[in-house]
């Protein structure tokens, strides 16, 4: 029996960027745990003024979309058809995410809510706005890999390329699991 090829999959530069991006989110959640513990009061007020429902539908319509780009990166490896159809169904539930996070935003703005209410809602717009830049850069990476995918039969470059897409859009997903809890959950 042959031994399977081994490979970390995606292109080196994918790693290194996540890696990257990594750090910097890391370093805001080290700063939002650091005021949360100096203003616990803000923070749970604040929490208390967040749409719980929005924020779970949103968790489940990444999970579903990294569902999607799983099967479709699996299926555009394998050579099967189907994965450019799954990288749209994966589209729709990124826009899904956008259209929500979008409306949580307006009806913030219209009650009054915004960067200056508190050091909370400071932190709740800048790290939930940095993640909605990741979500839109992500909608157009999943747009790629849909085109690369078009082709049945991918050259090796091209999986590599829609791996590294599949990555992006799973740490986009990761990040936004980490701001949840952050956000909505912890207390």
């Amino acid at each position: 029996m042959a031994k399977a090829e081994t490979r970390v999959p995606g292109e080196e530069g994918i790693w290194v960027f996540l890696l990257g991006d990594l750090f910097v989110f890391s370093a805001f959640f080290l700063v939002f745990a650091f005021y949360r513990a100096e203003q616990p009061e803000v923070f749970a007020s604040g929490r208390e003024l967040l749409n719980r429902g929005y924020g779970l539908i949103n968790t489940l319509l990444l999970l579903t979309s990294s569902l999607f780009v799983a099967m479709g990166v699996h299926r555009a490896r394998a050579g099967r058809a189907g994965s450019p159809a799954l990288f749209l169904c994966a589209m729709f539930c990124g826009l899904g995410f956008v259209g929500i996070k979008v409306l949580e935003y307006s009806e913030k703005i219209r009650a009054g809510i915004n960067f200056g209410t508190s050091d909370f809602f400071m932190y709740y717009f800048a790290f939930t706005g940095v993640h909605l830049i990741h979500v839109v850069i992500g909608l157009g990476v999943l747009l790629f890999m849909r085109s690369a995918a078009m082709t049945p039969e991918l050259a090796q470059e091209r999986i590599v390329a829609v791996e590294s897409g599949g990555l992006f859009w799973h740490f986009v997903d990761l990040l936004w699991i980490v701001l949840f809890a952050l956000f909505y959950l912890v207390v």
